[in-house]
């Protein structure tokens, strides 16, 4: 059988590769005092709040399951709008915001309504691998611009002017990023915008872990730049719902008949569902959940690094967001005789049942010299994690 060029281009998503690995481990460490401890997929260990659980099943029990507009429920559109105004100071009017299926369709409709085939968009190196394969699989092509820890693994205006030809149509950035877990400072990412826009270019933007910001010099949305941003938000990261497949882009105006046309035909419309269960997300009562459990990935992130640095696994940059860290492990490997951060993630697989994600999936500049962790499992477990990595490495 024949395959597309284009799917051939799509590289595998070594973190799911990994997760495979580790799952078959943790079956064999399934009856064992030492099981598996998974930092490896960013995916919170809390799950949606008693509110949006009701609201699914209320939804289920009266039979409101029948499809939606394809742009989304009008009162979900609403509460969405009223949350930028009420989080983060910013007016967006419900009829820039479509709801899609996760912040991978939003991503994928993004890329498909506005880059033709040869189009070139600059992204930083290391950044989040399947927003790269989303522009690939509209036969773009994803720019990899080297960035450093003094630049945060951020794209900076000066490098966006300098890395722009002829070919370029934008920029897709994250802000906090995965796998770093930073954060564009506000004043960077107008300077990176004025390029963008007197280049006649797109400036898209991954917000999905803007919620989870845990510094007030970095947690404001690109949004606030102007009505020609392409924002794109998801209900799993700071909403706890990554199963439900929910998320959301905010768009400029003339670009919403567009990206309907190509939702319509692509995917009718997002889980009724979900979004029925989405409304109770902006309940007082959920929004205080979401923020005690904002203040938990915080505590968390401020145990874990320094315990990793400790350990001999530095994080050059403290992230502002999310719940990652991006270590360097050259100095650990040594210890453990391996090399690189593939072979260095199946060491501490085998010999400490710790699945961890190796920098091979986020690019290709120095991230064979760092690991991901992620940091949204419990406390106890990232205690248990840093106990056998102390034990291996000491």
């Amino acid at each position: 059988m024949q395959f597309s060029t284009r799917a051939e281009r799509i590289d595998p998503f070594y973190v799911m590769e990994v997760a495979k690995a580790a799952q078959a481990k943790a079956q064999e460490l399934a009856n064992t005092d030492s099981p598996m401890i998974f930092l490896n997929i960013g995916e919170p260990d809390f799950t949606a709040p008693p509110l949006v659980q009701e609201a699914a099943a209320r939804a289920i029990h009266n039979g409101t399951t029948q499809y939606t507009p394809a742009l989304g429920l009008p009162e979900l559109r609403e509460r969405i709008s009223a949350w930028y105004a009420q989080r983060f100071g910013v007016e967006v009017p419900a009829r820039r915001i479509i709801i899609t299926a996760g912040a991978s369709a939003a991503l994928q409709l993004a890329c498909l309504a506005t880059i033709n085939a040869g189009d070139e968009i600059l992204m930083p190196d290391p950044s989040y691998p399947c927003n790269r394969h989303f522009v690939s699989a509209a036969e773009g092509t994803a720019v990899m611009v080297p960035t450093t820890a003094a630049e945060r693994y951020q794209l900076s205006a000066d490098k966006v002017q300098a890395h722009w030809g002829d070919k370029t149509r934008g920029v897709l950035l994250a802000s906090p990023s995965n796998p770093t877990g930073t954060s564009i400072a506000p004043d960077e990412l107008a300077r990176i915008h004025d390029v963008v826009r007197a280049k006649g270019g797109l400036t898209i933007i991954d917000e999905i872990y803007l919620g989870l910001s845990h510094d007030e010099a970095f947690g404001h949305s690109a949004l606030a730049l102007g009505e020609d941003i392409i924002s794109i938000n998801s209900f799993s990261k700071y909403f706890n719902m990554t199963g439900w497949r929910l998320g959301w882009m905010v768009v400029p105006e003339a670009m919403v008949p567009v990206v309907e046309r190509v939702a319509q035909n692509l995917f009718i419309c997002a889980s009724t569902i979900a979004q029925h269960a989405a409304l109770a997300c902006f309940e007082p009562e959920s929004i205080a959940e979401y923020e005690r459990r904002r203040a938990e990935f915080k505590a968390r992130r401020d145990y874990f690094i320094p315990a990793l640095e400790a350990l001999g696994l530095p994080v050059p940059v403290k992230p502002d967001g999310a719940f990652y860290a991006w270590a360097d492990c050259r100095g650990a490997a040594d210890k453990l005789g391996v090399k690189g951060s593939w072979d260095f993630a199946y060491a501490l697989m085998d010999r400490a049942h710790l699945a961890i994600t190796p920098g091979r999936d986020f690019g290709s500049y120095e991230t064979a010299d760092f690991v991901r962790f992620s940091t949204a499992n419990s406390m106890a477990q990232l205690q248990e994690a840093v106990a056998r990595m102390q034990r291996l490495l000491a």
